[in-house]
Protein backbone atom coordinates (compact mmCIF):
# COMPACT_ATOMS: atom_id res chain seq x y z
CA UNK A 1 0.00 0.00 0.00
CA UNK A 2 1.67 3.05 -0.70
CA UNK A 3 1.27 6.54 0.97
CA UNK A 4 -0.97 8.21 -1.08
CA UNK A 5 -3.54 5.41 -0.36
CA UNK A 6 -2.98 5.37 3.09
CA UNK A 7 -3.42 8.99 3.28
CA UNK A 8 -6.61 8.64 1.17
CA UNK A 9 -8.08 6.16 3.41
CA UNK A 10 -7.58 8.48 6.34
CA UNK A 11 -8.88 10.75 5.26
CA UNK A 12 -11.93 9.20 4.65
CA UNK A 13 -12.26 7.74 8.01
CA UNK A 14 -11.42 11.07 8.89
CA UNK A 15 -14.60 12.09 7.32
CA UNK A 16 -16.63 9.24 8.41
CA UNK A 17 -15.84 10.19 12.31
CA UNK A 18 -16.71 13.96 12.14
CA UNK A 19 -19.91 12.74 10.62
CA UNK A 20 -21.00 10.73 12.83
CA UNK A 21 -19.58 13.09 15.84
CA UNK A 22 -22.03 15.41 13.84
CA UNK A 23 -24.75 12.87 13.79
CA UNK A 24 -24.50 12.15 17.41
CA UNK A 25 -24.29 15.80 18.03
CA UNK A 26 -27.82 16.99 16.49
CA UNK A 27 -29.52 14.18 17.68
CA UNK A 28 -28.44 14.30 21.17
CA UNK A 29 -29.36 18.53 21.09
CA UNK A 30 -32.58 16.76 19.41
CA UNK A 31 -33.47 14.39 22.52
CA UNK A 32 -32.13 17.21 25.26
CA UNK A 33 -34.53 18.60 27.66
CA UNK A 34 -35.73 21.85 26.79
CA UNK A 35 -37.86 24.80 28.52
CA UNK A 36 -40.31 24.22 25.16
CA UNK A 37 -41.34 20.82 26.59
CA UNK A 38 -43.10 21.84 29.77
CA UNK A 39 -46.24 23.88 29.66
CA UNK A 40 -48.65 24.76 32.25
CA UNK A 41 -52.69 25.68 32.83
CA UNK A 42 -54.99 26.31 35.40
CA UNK A 43 -58.29 24.13 35.71
CA UNK A 44 -60.83 22.95 37.67
CA UNK A 45 -61.66 19.65 39.08
CA UNK A 46 -65.15 20.08 40.19
CA UNK A 47 -65.28 23.25 42.49
CA UNK A 48 -61.73 23.25 42.98
CA UNK A 49 -59.26 24.86 41.31
CA UNK A 50 -56.16 22.74 40.45
CA UNK A 51 -52.32 23.84 38.00
CA UNK A 52 -51.42 21.44 35.77
CA UNK A 53 -48.07 21.09 34.30
CA UNK A 54 -47.02 18.62 30.98
CA UNK A 55 -43.69 17.61 30.31
CA UNK A 56 -43.27 15.86 26.84
CA UNK A 57 -39.75 15.97 26.96
CA UNK A 58 -38.60 12.68 24.83
CA UNK A 59 -35.34 11.92 26.66
CA UNK A 60 -37.10 11.43 29.66
CA UNK A 61 -34.95 13.67 31.32
CA UNK A 62 -35.84 14.01 35.29
CA UNK A 63 -37.11 17.60 35.96
CA UNK A 64 -38.34 19.81 39.35
CA UNK A 65 -41.21 21.72 38.66
CA UNK A 66 -42.09 24.72 40.89
CA UNK A 67 -45.47 26.99 41.27
CA UNK A 68 -45.64 30.52 42.31
CA UNK A 69 -48.48 32.67 43.23
CA UNK A 70 -47.26 36.65 42.32
CA UNK A 71 -48.93 39.17 44.62
CA UNK A 72 -48.87 42.66 44.66
CA UNK A 73 -45.59 44.66 45.12
CA UNK A 74 -43.43 41.84 43.54
CA UNK A 75 -44.38 39.76 46.55
CA UNK A 76 -44.07 35.80 45.52
CA UNK A 77 -46.25 32.57 47.60
CA UNK A 78 -44.63 29.42 46.75
CA UNK A 79 -47.70 26.62 45.71
CA UNK A 80 -46.24 24.21 45.59
CA UNK A 81 -42.78 21.93 44.08
CA UNK A 82 -43.29 18.30 42.30
CA UNK A 83 -40.61 16.33 41.00
CA UNK A 84 -41.55 14.91 36.61
CA UNK A 85 -39.94 12.69 34.10
CA UNK A 86 -40.86 13.58 30.71
CA UNK A 87 -42.27 11.91 28.18
CA UNK A 88 -43.08 11.93 24.24
CA UNK A 89 -46.67 11.44 24.75
CA UNK A 90 -46.58 13.60 27.70
CA UNK A 91 -46.28 13.46 31.68
CA UNK A 92 -48.28 15.68 33.73
CA UNK A 93 -48.47 16.62 37.72
CA UNK A 94 -51.27 18.50 39.60
CA UNK A 95 -50.63 21.46 41.99
CA UNK A 96 -53.84 21.61 44.28
CA UNK A 97 -54.29 25.45 44.34
CA UNK A 98 -57.88 27.40 44.74
CA UNK A 99 -56.68 30.17 42.63
CA UNK A 100 -58.76 33.27 41.71
CA UNK A 101 -59.49 34.38 38.83
CA UNK A 102 -57.37 36.33 36.78
CA UNK A 103 -54.30 35.30 38.97
CA UNK A 104 -50.78 35.47 37.67
CA UNK A 105 -48.03 32.28 38.62
CA UNK A 106 -44.62 31.88 37.78
CA UNK A 107 -43.88 27.94 36.77
CA UNK A 108 -40.09 27.49 36.80
CA UNK A 109 -38.43 24.07 35.66
CA UNK A 110 -35.09 22.67 36.50
CA UNK A 111 -33.76 20.20 34.53
CA UNK A 112 -30.57 18.92 32.58
CA UNK A 113 -29.50 22.15 30.39
CA UNK A 114 -32.91 24.06 32.00
CA UNK A 115 -33.24 26.53 34.60
CA UNK A 116 -35.57 28.73 33.32
CA UNK A 117 -39.26 29.63 34.22
CA UNK A 118 -41.87 29.09 31.35
CA UNK A 119 -43.15 31.99 29.48
CA UNK A 120 -45.74 33.63 29.53
CA UNK A 121 -46.66 33.61 32.85
CA UNK A 122 -49.55 31.30 33.43
CA UNK A 123 -52.56 33.70 33.92
CA UNK A 124 -56.03 32.09 35.47
CA UNK A 125 -59.30 32.42 33.68
CA UNK A 126 -61.44 34.98 34.61
CA UNK A 127 -64.21 32.74 36.20
CA UNK A 128 -63.76 30.91 39.12
CA UNK A 129 -64.48 27.51 39.52
CA UNK A 130 -68.44 26.17 40.54
CA UNK A 131 -70.16 23.10 41.42
CA UNK A 132 -72.13 22.26 38.86
CA UNK A 133 -75.60 22.44 39.32
CA UNK A 134 -77.75 19.56 40.77
CA UNK A 135 -81.27 19.08 38.94
CA UNK A 136 -83.89 20.28 41.69
CA UNK A 137 -85.62 17.16 42.97
CA UNK A 138 -89.15 17.09 43.03
CA UNK A 139 -90.79 18.02 46.19
CA UNK A 140 -93.51 15.32 47.87
CA UNK A 141 -97.57 16.71 48.05
CA UNK A 142 -98.12 17.93 51.68
CA UNK A 143 -101.47 17.68 50.78
CA UNK A 144 -103.26 14.80 52.29
CA UNK A 145 -105.03 12.34 50.11
CA UNK A 146 -108.94 12.34 51.45
CA UNK A 147 -109.79 9.46 54.01
CA UNK A 148 -111.69 6.77 52.97
CA UNK A 149 -114.41 7.47 55.99
CA UNK A 150 -114.94 10.63 54.33
CA UNK A 151 -114.92 9.92 50.58
CA UNK A 152 -117.72 7.57 52.09
CA UNK A 153 -119.68 10.06 53.64
CA UNK A 154 -119.56 12.04 51.19
CA UNK A 155 -120.42 9.58 48.55
CA UNK A 156 -123.47 8.64 50.32
CA UNK A 157 -124.63 12.24 51.03
CA UNK A 158 -125.08 12.43 47.07
CA UNK A 159 -127.66 9.73 46.69
CA UNK A 160 -129.24 10.78 49.63
CA UNK A 161 -129.54 14.66 48.62
CA UNK A 162 -130.90 13.01 45.34
CA UNK A 163 -133.46 11.01 46.57
CA UNK A 164 -134.76 14.11 48.49
CA UNK A 165 -134.68 16.18 45.79
CA UNK A 166 -136.77 13.64 43.63
CA UNK A 167 -138.96 12.82 46.44
CA UNK A 168 -140.00 16.20 46.97
CA UNK A 169 -142.41 17.23 44.17
CA UNK A 170 -144.68 14.06 44.46
CA UNK A 171 -144.58 15.33 48.56
CA UNK A 172 -145.70 18.99 47.79
CA UNK A 173 -148.56 17.57 45.28
CA UNK A 174 -150.27 15.61 47.74
CA UNK A 175 -152.88 18.65 49.61
CA UNK A 176 -153.18 19.22 53.45
CA UNK A 177 -155.64 18.66 55.62
CA UNK A 178 -156.46 22.69 55.88
CA UNK A 179 -155.81 23.23 52.36
CA UNK A 180 -158.66 20.27 51.47
CA UNK A 181 -161.14 21.62 54.04
CA UNK A 182 -160.81 25.57 53.09
CA UNK A 183 -162.78 26.30 49.72
CA UNK A 184 -161.61 29.79 49.75
CA UNK A 185 -157.81 28.43 48.98
CA UNK A 186 -157.61 29.11 45.85
CA UNK A 187 -157.23 25.81 43.21
CA UNK A 188 -153.84 24.90 41.97
CA UNK A 189 -151.49 26.60 44.44
CA UNK A 190 -151.69 24.02 47.30
CA UNK A 191 -148.11 24.62 47.62
CA UNK A 192 -147.72 28.19 48.67
CA UNK A 193 -151.15 28.08 50.78
CA UNK A 194 -149.21 28.63 54.86
CA UNK A 195 -149.31 25.21 56.74
CA UNK A 196 -151.70 25.43 60.16
CA UNK A 197 -150.07 25.93 63.46
CA UNK A 198 -150.02 22.85 65.61
CA UNK A 199 -152.22 25.02 68.02
CA UNK A 200 -154.48 26.20 65.21
CA UNK A 201 -155.37 22.86 63.74
CA UNK A 202 -158.10 21.98 66.58
CA UNK A 203 -159.65 25.09 65.86
CA UNK A 204 -159.83 25.06 62.23
CA UNK A 205 -161.02 21.82 62.48
CA UNK A 206 -163.90 22.73 65.37
CA UNK A 207 -164.65 25.64 62.95
CA UNK A 208 -165.61 24.09 59.95
CA UNK A 209 -168.93 21.82 62.16
CA UNK A 210 -172.84 23.57 62.22
CA UNK A 211 -172.65 23.84 66.20
CA UNK A 212 -169.79 26.33 67.11
CA UNK A 213 -172.45 29.00 67.28
CA UNK A 214 -174.72 27.01 69.85
CA UNK A 215 -171.79 26.00 71.62
CA UNK A 216 -170.80 29.31 72.08
CA UNK A 217 -173.86 30.96 73.39
CA UNK A 218 -174.23 28.44 76.04
CA UNK A 219 -171.01 29.04 76.97
CA UNK A 220 -171.59 32.99 77.29
CA UNK A 221 -174.90 32.21 79.42
CA UNK A 222 -172.98 29.91 82.08
CA UNK A 223 -170.61 32.77 81.97
CA UNK A 224 -173.25 35.68 82.97
CA UNK A 225 -175.23 32.89 85.13
CA UNK A 226 -171.83 32.16 87.04
CA UNK A 227 -171.23 35.92 87.64
CA UNK A 228 -174.65 36.63 88.94
CA UNK A 229 -174.68 34.24 91.20
CA UNK A 230 -171.06 34.99 92.63
CA UNK A 231 -172.57 38.44 92.73
CA UNK A 232 -175.77 37.57 95.07
CA UNK A 233 -173.93 35.45 97.49
CA UNK A 234 -171.68 38.04 98.01
CA UNK A 235 -174.56 40.31 98.76
CA UNK A 236 -175.92 38.02 101.50
CA UNK A 237 -172.81 37.37 103.21
CA UNK A 238 -172.55 41.19 103.46
CA UNK A 239 -176.03 41.75 104.90
CA UNK A 240 -175.72 39.34 107.46
CA UNK A 241 -172.62 40.19 108.55
CA UNK A 242 -174.67 44.17 109.20
CA UNK A 243 -177.58 42.39 110.77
Amino acid sequence: MTRRSVRRSVHVLGVASGSAALVLGLTGSALACDIKDFSAEARCDGAKGVIVVTDTDASAADATVGVFLEGDGGVETKVGEQPVKGSKGGARITFPEQWKPSATYRVHVKAPNVDRDIKPDLVTPSTACKAESEPPKPTASTTPPPSPSVSASASASVPASASASASAPAGSATPSPAASGSSSAPAGAPGNAPSPAVGDSNLAETGADSHTGLIAGLAVALVVVGGGAVYAGARRRGAKHNG
